[in-house]
């Protein structure tokens, strides 16, 4: 049986940042190693969050390749470890995990719209969970050896039921919540609703617990203005980091670079990629970000159909320089 945890909230590093603060999203297949190493050398956010793993997986013997995904470099830091599923006890014990591998905090993730993981009643299905959403961020928090313990999650399952919901996760003492401002039905369709996140900032107020906002945020110009308009503590941005690296740089953007530059970068992204995971992911796992970088100037889609075709970092390399010498039909 787990022990009822202490109500009093284990901010970690989160105490320590200046705000408002800016991290990068937990993003699946996206917000890799090989990401997140370009990502420092372009420009790195206030916090990182790896990509969500499952306890159920972490807690079998078949565990190593998932390990694979909670490897990071020091430069990372401060870094937080995401994790999903249902069962409070291997929550407490991939807490413990965490603590063990050198994060900086842990995340668990309630807001996950994907169809797999709703079957499995994780990520967003804990919304209409509640009592097991409570019983799991108190298991993380008794097993993490003094991390501090998040969530993320949305405005509510089929409708916004923000209130509701975000007094209920208050209650567990966690000490900040993201919040998507759309609903689990939407998935990312439609315009998130920030001013759903603003009502959990007024919930919130004198709790103690942070918030962070999330949801259709381009650029940090952007996150200041919706810091100042909601009350919000951070901002999380996501989608708009792919193809952008740059996104977190506070004197450089992308529009400011020229086609050489960027390519340039995308080549190194590739390079990392097979450095990273050479003989653990196929090379195709790139394709996604490949298309991300090319967009906005003449003869982009062009390159980017003959980008979809690279098999290898090599491939990358000598389809830039086709596209930059004029060769390429």
């Amino acid at each position: 049986m787990l022990k009822k945890v202490n109500s009093q909230i284990n901010y970690g590093f989160w105490a320590k940042l200046n705000k408002p603060f800016f991290a990068m999203a937990p993003m699946a297949d996206v917000a890799d190693e090989a990401f997140r190493k370009i990502i420092i050398e372009c420009g790195k956010p206030d916090v990182f969050f790896s990509e969500f793993v499952s306890v159920s997986g972490l807690c079998s013997p078949g565990r190593n390749r998932l390990l694979l995904d909670l490897k990071f470099s020091e430069k990372e830091h401060p870094i937080v470890a995401q994790f999903f599923g249902t069962d409070p006890e291997k929550f407490h014990e991939c807490a413990g995990l965490a603590y063990k591998l050198g994060f900086d905090g842990i995340d668990i993730n309630m807001g996950c719209p994907d169809r797999s993981i709703i079957k499995q009643r994780a990520g967003s299905s804990l919304i209409r969970t509640p009592d097991l959403a409570k019983e799991i961020i108190e298991a993380a928090k008794e097993g993490s050896y003094g991390l501090p313990v998040s969530v993320k999650t949305r405005i509510g399952y089929s409708k916004n039921t923000i209130e509701e919901w975000i007094t209920t996760l208050l209650e567990a003492r966690p000490c900040l919540i993201t919040i998507h401002g759309r609903t689990k039905t939407q998935m990312y369709s439609g315009t998130a609703d920030w001013s759903a996140i603003r009502q959990a900032v007024l919930i919130a107020e004198d709790t103690g617990v942070m918030i962070i906002g999330n949801g259709d945020v381009k650029n940090l110009d952007q996150a200041r203005e919706l810091y100042k308009e909601t009350g919000v503590d951070g901002i999380m941005l996501g989608r708009s980091v792919m193809g952008n690296p740059w996104l977190f740089n506070k004197s450089l953007r992308k529009t400011d670079l020229d086609i050489k530059e960027v390519l340039k970068v995308l080549i190194r992204h590739s390079e990392i990629f097979e450095e990273t995971y050479d003989g653990v992911k196929k090379f195709h796992t790139m394709r996604k970000h490949l298309k991300s970088y090319v967009a906005g100037f003449d003869g982009a889609k062009t390159l980017r159909m003959n980008l979809m075709k690279a098999e290898s970092s090599e491939d990358v390399k000598r389809t830039a320089e086709e596209f930059l010498s004029g060769k390429m039909g």
